[in-house]
């Protein structure tokens, strides 16, 4: 093959098991030259870069789902072998593939890279992570190793970028190579069962390297379908299970027996292991992260230290921004003449925009510490510790990595639940994951807090207000594992299935990723506040602008407002839902926002922005909070707002499902057509009718308990 001429992209797929740094890799390659979207047919994340090269060439690089091998048991499997061997609705076929090893666990990961190899793909071994072997005493002799798999082979350490420049050289060259084939020969009663088998998968179309690999893959799963959609293949496959079972060779064993086989010689000549035990840190962490009780008393802590941070560490920068968007207001309304474009511009765009915008800080923090949580390998740790407790609802500690990924985002949340095997226990996992606060109740709750529960300090380092946040967090998670029990006794009734999980070795967070990956996260959250929510915001301004009141005697300008809202189209909506949300101590005000909140949680904030006009005020948050503070009931002259109201707000806020991205990706993920349909709907109504219920519950208890409300 010929190496990529001037300009022109070679296609490269990184691939490798979880915990090897690969996406840590695969950031350093591309930096920020990123987009993300999803696999053609499916809601996986596929993530795509580009690396420009000195010559004017560039490299596209495919970030394929982390596997342990590819036998296509995990959606996610199935996906990145589809990508491997050119199938699937938007057929991709790297030039190269370039598999990420840790230099730690070796033998276990060149599984995957054996298999890799058979596929006829050149390829290129990056042997990442190879500073945490030497501080283990292993040393890997490279050269050996290349003349072993028969590829180029670089060590890296992606986390500080150390050997991307040759890494990048290694994937140039190997596009010039022969490609690679498989390393070991099968013994002689296996090589001929599985010969049929072969060359009827060849006649399907796969090369023939693949179509050893593919055929070999197969005997591992005998009465499944394996992957397998020819009825033809699947009745051969099953002639070469019998002719082995005939020979007193178990054909589930032979992949594993042959590829392991090799694997041990290879490790026995290319590496050394250390003589001391090593990681005995880590073992001393783990006695404690792990311990039965220690273990949920340091993972709270953890959740306080990072919701008390998401609260006060973001306050000076969401001060900035605040001051910057009220020059913004106060400078625009100064230019333009008053009238009707100059209230669109203010109190349209800047207060409704602006007032989610402000809050960009505090998810940019809150996504920081999820991202360090994961990279530093204490998030498979947490899981491991809530298996006891997800076992007595009914799943396993596996359902808790993609609850705890809710905290960001319910839509990636839901999509990691592929990784779980068991249909119903993945079902029961996408129904409760909504009910962890994502990032867009944040701005719900900064704001309540901000406005009505005071700063008192509680512990060291932690506030009434970030206790506060904690508590919302932690009632959507307790909810959860509520409603996952009652789903797994009544609708998706099953068995409990014990989990295996790695736990990863712990390591420092790589700045560069993580910076990467909160950047990448910040900018949807513009892009959403630059679409759906400036649009929305446009169409609420306008709504509460026409029809105009009739002229009539002067009125104070508070009162000409006020009259004015009421006689608009906005508020003519808001009173007819008035009576839907009285029972819950809201107005007309919070129904309308509550009922705008419905395409995305956060318009909440730059709805009661836009009724409120605070768009050109010094600091429009914190004009919001005053002018929430202030509203009085015309008739009593009685508090409007109360510390009891927010509360019973942001109860209805943690449980409510006001998301229409959610919906839309419960429905792909939980069946698609009728059936997706069905559970969203039950998804959706249940809890909305939680959060009614819920709301009720507050507002009626802080009653009775003499609280005002």
């Amino acid at each position: 093959m010929l190496p990529p001429a001037h300009g022109e992209t070679l296609r490269v797929a990184i691939i490798g098991n979880p915990n090897t740094g690969k996406t840590t890799l695969f950031n350093a390659l591309t930096g920020l030259r990123q987009r993300v979207g999803n696999f053609a047919g499916v809601t996986v994340e596929r993530v795509e870069g580009q690396v420009r090269l000195p010559d004017g060439g560039r490299l596209a690089v495919l970030d394929l789902p982390g596997s342990y091998s590819l036998s296509a048991g995990s959606p996610d499997e199935r996906i990145a072998l589809d990508v491997l061997l050119g199938h699937g609705r938007d057929p991709w076929r790297p030039d190269v593939v370039l598999v990420v090893a840790d230099a730690v666990h070796l033998e276990r990961n060149l599984f995957l890279a054996s298999q890799v190899l058979e596929l006829g793909i050149p390829m290129v071994l990056a042997l990442n992570q190879v500073d945490a072997a030497e501080a283990q005493g292993i040393r890997i002799d490279v050269p050996e190793l290349v003349h072993r798999l028969g590829v180029p082979v670089v060590p890296t350490v992606a986390k500080r970028g150390e050997g991307i420049d040759p890494l990048v050289r290694a994937v140039r060259t190997a596009a010039t190579l022969p490609p690679p084939a498989r390393r070991f020969a099968l013994p002689a009663p296996v090589a001929e069962a599985l010969a049929p088998l072969e060359a009827q998968l060849e006649a399907t179309g796969l090369p023939r390297p693949a179509a050893a690999m593919e055929a070999l893959r197969l005997l591992a799963a005998p009465g499944g379908d394996g992957g397998v959609a020819d009825r033809a293949v699947a009745r051969t496959r099953d002639a070469a299970v019998a002719a082995l079972t005939a020979a007193g060779i178990p054909a589930p064993r032979v992949e594993a027996s042959a590829r392991f086989g090799w694997i041990a010689e290879v490790l026995a000549a290319s590496l050394v292991h250390p003589s001391r035990p090593a990681a005995a840190w880590s073992d001393r962490i783990d006695a404690v992260v792990l311990h039965r009780v220690g273990g949920p008393v340091v993972f709270l802590l953890v959740m306080g230290l990072v919701f008390q941070g998401v609260f006060t560490w973001a306050q000076p920068v969401m001060d900035a921004i605040e001051g910057a968007l009220g020059a913004l207001g106060g400078a625009v309304a100064g230019v333009l003449p008053d009238g009707t474009f100059e209230s669109l511009v203010v109190d349209g765009v800047i207060a409704g925009v602006g007032s989610v915008v402000v809050f960009l800080p505090q998810i940019a923090i809150l996504f920081a510490f999820i991202g360090v949580l994961e990279h530093s390998g204490y998030m498979a740790r947490a899981a491991y510790l809530m298996d006891r407790l997800m076992r007595r609802v009914g799943l396993h500690g596996k359902s808790f990595i993609p609850m705890l990924s809710g905290y960001a985002c319910a839509v990636p949340g839901i999509m990691a639940t592929r990784t779980i095997e068991a249909p119903r226990d993945r079902l029961v996992t996408i129904l409760v994951v909504p009910l962890m606060s994502c990032s867009a109740r944040l701005p719900v709750y900064a704001l309540l807090i901000g406005a009505f529960i005071p700063a008192t300090p509680l512990l060291p380092g932690l506030t009434l207000q970030g206790a506060m946040m904690l508590a919302m967090y932690l009632l959507g998670t307790v909810t959860a594992l509520a409603m996952a029990a009652l789903f797994k006794r009544t609708l998706l009734r099953g068995p409990v299935r014990p989990m295996i999980l790695e736990l990863p070795p712990y390591r420092w967070p790589s700045l560069r990723s993580l910076g990467v990956s909160v950047t990448q996260r910040c900018q949807l959250f513009l892009r959403r506040a630059g679409t759906v929510i400036l649009s929305l915001s446009i169409v609420l301004w306008a709504m509460a602008t026409w029809p105009r009141l009739p002229a009539d005697a002067p009125r104070p300008a508070a009162e000409q407002q006020e009259a004015q809202l009421a006689h608009s189209a906005l508020g003519r909506v808001g009173h007819a839902i008035e009576p839907l949300v009285r029972p819950l101590g809201f107005d007309w005000k919070v129904g309308v926002s509550i009922a705008a909140s419905f395409a995305a949680r956060e318009v909440f904030v730059s709805t009661m922005g836009t009724i409120y006009g605070v768009g050109d005020a010094e600091h429009p948050e914190a004009a919001l909070a005053e002018r929430l503070r202030a509203e009085r009931h015309p008739a009593t002259g009685a508090p409007v707002y109360t510390p009891l109201t927010a509360v019973a707000l942001m109860v209805f806020y943690v449980y409510a499902l006001m998301c229409m991205s959610t919906v839309a990706v419960t429905v792909r993920e939980a069946g698609g057509g009728r059936m997706g349909w069905r559970w969203a709907g039950v998804q959706f109504a249940y809890m909305l009718a939680l959060a009614y219920a819920a709301a009720w519950l507050v507002l009626a208890a802080g009653r009775a308990m003499g609280v005002a409300g």
